[in-house]
């Protein structure tokens, strides 16, 4: 059995669950999860958690997504991608400058409605199992943020661009928007996923056709161990006695860490407290006090509010 991170290069056609399945099977893993879904017909960084590791999914989802996006102006679709029911078509031409100037125009913070071909959940079921049948269902605008965006090629119709956005942003929504704003509407034509949180393009491994044993000891050698993963945590090395109580469920106390080198935070901050010993996560969580306050505070006060305990294994995975 193993536990960590392994990021896949997604290929188009294959939904992420699918990818998900493919490595849980061919890792023989106990179980499997990803770090933010990429739609079918996306290629690119697909975070897949192992074991587990499947319990720093919720880490992984927040992080910044950075992707390389086609649009095609003159098309919408009721999907907002091409693989959708053309509903118009327009011969309309706009300017090199007039793009640019659209797309710079979704820079910053912003509210985007959820597309209705989307994973979104409505009474426990993703939107597009209702837009299948014809019920279209739009979910209360959310608040995303596009932190850099700018215009790589035009080809027109076509318009390739980059953009770093927050969790949950849609790039087939802009791409929607980009069309309605220039007047000839428009669609997502190819979307790849270049980076999500920590992880990159260059770092991804394909879902090749070989063998799987040579395949699994691939992946095994660009496994991500869980505290690697989570490289933006602030972390606290902790002694045995201290690992076996978090691994019993408690919740840790000012004394335990006073004396510990504990990194400078605020309260809130979240920490990943890992073992002195092997350098294994054991525990995520956040702090109820910052630096400053701890000296002050009676020793048997809860310091720290453990989130998730982790029991990494140590053992290589079978290649079914």
């Amino acid at each position: 059995m193993m536990d960590g991170v392994l990021v896949i290069d997604k290929p188009s056609g294959i939904s992420s669950y699918g990818v998900v399945a493919a490595v849980k099977r061919r890792l023989g893993a106990r179980k499997a999860g990803h770090g933010g879904t990429l739609d079918p017909m996306a290629t690119g960084v697909l975070a897949v958690c192992i074991n587990e590791a499947t319990k720093i999914s919720q880490f992984l989802i927040s992080d910044t997504k950075d992707y390389v996006a086609t649009a095609l102006l003159g098309v919408e679709t009721d999907t907002y991608d091409i693989e959708g029911k053309i509903l118009s078509r327009s011969d309309r031409v706009v300017s090199e400058d007039e793009v640019r100037e659209g797309i710079g125009r979704f820079t910053g913070v912003q509210l985007q409605v959820p597309p209705p071909f989307s994973a979104v959940k409505e009474r426990g079921q993703p939107l597009y199992k209702f837009a299948r049948k014809g019920i279209f269902i739009e979910k209360p605008a959310r608040s995303i943020e596009v932190f850099r965006i700018e215009v790589r090629e035009i080809d027109y119709p076509y318009v390739t661009f980059f953009v770093s956005c927050s969790k949950g942003t849609y790039i087939r929504s802009i791409c929607a928007e980009l069309g309605q704003r220039l007047g000839t509407g428009g669609c997502l034509a190819g979307l790849r996923r270049t980076r999500s949180g920590a992880f990159s393009e260059e770092r991804a491994l394909k879902m090749d056709d070989s063998g799987n044993g040579a395949w699994g000891e691939a992946a095994t050698s660009r496994l991500i161990t869980l505290s690697d993963a989570l490289p933006g945590l602030k972390a606290m090395a902790v002694g045995s006695a201290l690992e076996r109580k978090l691994k019993e469920g408690y919740q840790p106390q000012v004394v335990d860490i006073i004396e510990n080198n504990i990194p400078s935070h605020a309260a809130g901050d979240m920490i990943k407290m890992i073992s002195s010993g092997n350098g294994d996560l054991l525990a995520v969580g956040s702090f109820l006090f910052g630096t400053d306050e701890l000296g002050g505070i009676e020793a048997k006060t809860q310091a720290i509010k453990i989130a998730r305990v982790f029991c990494v294994e140590q053992q290589k995975p079978s290649h079914n």
